[in-house]
């Protein structure tokens, strides 16, 4: 069974006591930021071929072109950017959908314009 839960409500409640719904909000927000924080810089930082293939494929990338592309932003070492980021940037640049542009770099073209914007991740 489940053990008594001592309330300790009154004790928490005092050190908010003072505070306006304003200072309320703001430490709210606060500290939903500093919780969530972590979490992003995870996602920032941490991903993989699959998962960026899968965002392709979200994208209507055919699976073949999606491998392409992310063996490509691979090699050139922008994955950490997202390959749905360097596909979207370089179609936008290129002036063509997600699926003409992931064609287009799939077959070795057009990945002169994402080394260029992405370099920062290469160094």
């Amino acid at each position: 069974m489940s053990r008594p839960r001592h309330d300790d409500y009154e004790t928490r409640r005092a050190a908010l006591a003072g505070l306006d719904d304003a200072a309320l909000h703001a430490l709210f927000w606060d500290l939903a930021r500093r919780v969530v924080e972590p979490l992003l810089e995870l996602a920032r930082t941490h991903t993989t071929p699959s998962i960026e293939r899968s965002v392709l494929a979200r994208l209507g990338v055919p699976s073949p072109e999606a491998a392409a592309v992310v063996e490509g932003c691979l090699a050139r070492g922008i994955l950490g950017h997202g390959a749905g980021h360097v596909l979207l940037r370089t179609a936008r640049a290129a002036n063509l959908t997600p699926v003409e542009a992931a064609a287009r770099l799939a077959a070795g073209e057009l990945w002169e314009h994402a080394e260029r914007t992405f370099a920062d991740a290469a160094s």
